[in-house]
């Protein structure tokens, strides 16, 4: 099973432009959590700090006990292994086949055998639907191909937590349906704490059992994905509808005028939106356990939560109170 990350009071900036401050969220143990925000909002920024590729200067993100942030580099670079990194453009080696990129990380830091390595790879390969391409070079496959192959090199080394960076970017909608479905049954199948960081809608949808958003150097919400799926916060509304009004601009947020003649001129509310159902694993896949999880967890946090996701989480939860899978 996948291990709990608590990210505690998390402050980072480049110099003086502040990037986020006081970010605070826990994602739970196996299940798949989605991190949304519009461009240039520190999505990625927020995914390097986590596993310590970059040192926020304040706040926490522990796993297992070590502090991603301010522990020994001993002790992270060790817990570093926990981890899988899909990376938004695959970051595949060109010169090298898919089955050499794939196993590039077991080579680099294990002592496996190449009949070891040759038989983790293919598996990890049959995974990610590559069986029959893994002699072809990056260049010579779609853009689709490499980043399941960027997945495959991801899962290598048996990681209880992964990271999506952008996993749909230059992917058209069929692609991305594809890749969403996969990630689902992958969490079926090895049950990694997964976190995705994208602003595709599709994906945001229809994957995560928890979501939250960055914007404006801030985590606007963080929880259960009928909290944010339902949420009437302008910026979330807009962000999901992806509409001109609201408080997202074209390079950065609207002042207060511009958003009041928003309002004046009546374009300050969206409709009620229906929350689509979660993705379920493929047909002969296993239950997913997180799932199973999630749902005694949401139910015990039912009194604390927003009418609107209350409702949304009884109605996605009414046919199988009875006993049926979910």
């Amino acid at each position: 099973m996948g291990i709990e990350v608590v990210v505690e009071g998390l402050t980072k900036s480049f110099g003086k432009q502040k990037i986020w401050q006081d970010v605070s969220l826990t994602l739970p143990a196996g299940e798949v959590s989605v991190m949304l925000g519009p461009s240039g909002t520190g999505k990625t920024v927020f995914l390097k700090s986590i596993i310590g590729l970059l040192k926020p200067e304040k706040g926490r993100v522990l796993i297992n006990g070590v502090d991603m942030v301010n522990s020994p580099e001993r002790e992270i670079m060790e817990t570093r292994k926990l981890f899988g990194l899909m990376f938004q453009d695959g970051a595949l080696f060109g010169s090298m086949s898919l089955f050499d990129n794939i196993a590039f990380p077991l080579r680099e830091h294990t002592r496996r055998t190449e009949s070891e390595i040759r038989r983790i790879v293919m598996e990890r390969i049959d995974i990610v639907g590559l069986l029959g391409a893994e002699g072809k070079l990056p260049g010579e496959i779609s853009g689709g191909m490499r980043k399941r192959a960027g997945l495959a090199r991801a899962l290598v080394l048996d990681p209880q937590i992964i990271l999506c960076d952008e996993p749909d970017s230059g992917l058209d909608p069929v692609r991305t349906a594809y890749l969403s479905q996969l990630l689902i049954d992958l969490n079926a199948q090895i049950d990694a704490t997964m976190l995705i960081v994208t602003h595709n809608l599709d994906i945001a949808a229809t994957v995560p059992d928890n979501m939250g958003m960055l914007f404006c150097r801030n985590l606007v919400t963080f929880g259960p994905r009928e909290v944010l799926l339902t949420s009437d916060m302008p910026v979330v509304s807009q962000f999901l509808a992806g509409r001109r009004e609201g408080p997202i601009g074209m390079s950065e947020e609207k002042d207060a005028a511009t958003l009041a003649a928003e309002q004046t001129n009546g374009n300050g509310h969206a409709a009620p939106r229906t929350v689509v159902p979660q993705l379920e694993p493929s047909p002969g896949m296993p239950v997913r356990q997180a799932a199973l999880r999630r749902r005694e967890r949401v139910i015990s946090m039912m009194g604390q939560l927003p009418e609107a996701a209350r409702t949304a989480i009884m109605n996605s939860y009414t046919p199988t109170l009875d006993g049926g899978r979910r």
